[in-house]
């Protein structure tokens, strides 16, 4: 019987031990996963932000494509109205 009740205390000692342990343990990770959770918020709003300048970056550049394009047909309009000015001069 003294060898039953021994057991039993040694048993609820432990859990004891083991209950505050685990509890100050989830409570340990919570704040962790806490910290993660901060963590994931902040990295997503810097993803969006990194998207929407990309995606502004994009339209400036498809901007200046267009307006290079432009600048490209005017001297080739321009280049075309010299030579035909030059082939005109030489015919007199």
């Amino acid at each position: 019987m003294k060898k039953v009740v021994k057991l039993s205390m040694i048993a609820l000692a432990a859990s004891f031990v083991v209950g505050c342990a685990s509890t100050s343990d989830v409570e340990g990770l919570q704040s962790q996963i806490d910290g993660l959770k901060t963590s994931v918020a902040q990295a997503s709003s810097d993803a969006a932000s990194a998207q929407s300048a990309a995606s502004d970056a994009a339209a400036k550049a498809a901007a200046a494509e267009s307006a290079a394009n432009r600048a490209a047909q005017y001297a080739q309009d321009t280049n075309s109205k010299l030579d035909s000015m030059f082939k005109k001069s030489m015919m007199k």
